[in-house]
């Protein structure tokens, strides 16, 4: 596979992927709009410190899949510049998942259990790692690094609207007062 068709083929793949992280970030903003809304007017207190830990995550793993996706679909002549984003990229977002599980275990008020340690810290910390070796490798390694990639991506996705829904399922469910 030459170079630039690397990217060509994954064209459409990160077209969908691109606009479905775009669009499910929306959702969260309006989500967590009206949440707010809601709760200001039933004169509750601002949300805690967890859900911000919770929450702000979410929006992180959309737009870095957005981010892959845009780069990806960039008219990219050779892999290298691509990687290299992708690779820095996938590094902060390696940094970000250790300091979210950093701000989770000193929360006073919550005890993060094993679900929200898989979904909210551990895998998008693998998923990350995954981009940034597989996007350092990519100019070696074109074909693997991008499956690896893709595959990343998705989890991004995935992980994005686990925690999307568990988040909405908690304001949903909680009270005003918690």
């Amino acid at each position: 596979m030459s170079e630039p068709s690397i990217f060509k083929a994954w064209e459409n793949f990160y077209v969908i992927t691109g606009s479905s992280s775009a669009a499910l970030t929306g959702l969260v903003f309006i989500v967590v709009t009206l949440s707010a809304d809601l709760r200001r007017r039933l004169g509750a207190r601002p949300t805690s410190e967890g859900t911000s830990i919770f929450s702000s995550p979410t929006v992180v793993h959309f737009c870095a899949a957005f981010f892959v996706s845009g780069v990806y679909s960039a008219p990219w002549r050779a892999p290298l510049y691509a990687g290299i984003l992708i690779g820095v990229a996938g590094l902060c977002g390696v940094v970000y998942s250790i300091s979210i599980g950093y701000r989770a275990r000193k929360l006073a008020n919550y005890n993060a259990d094993r679900a929200d340690w898989i979904w909210f810290i551990i895998l998008p910390c693998l998923a990350y790692l995954t981009l940034c070796v597989a996007g350092f490798a990519l100019q070696s390694f074109p074909p693997g690094a991008s499956y690896q990639i893709a595959a990343a991506t998705m989890l991004l996705i995935l992980i994005g609207i686990h925690n999307a829904w568990d988040v909405v399922t908690y304001l949903a469910t909680s009270s005003p007062e918690e």
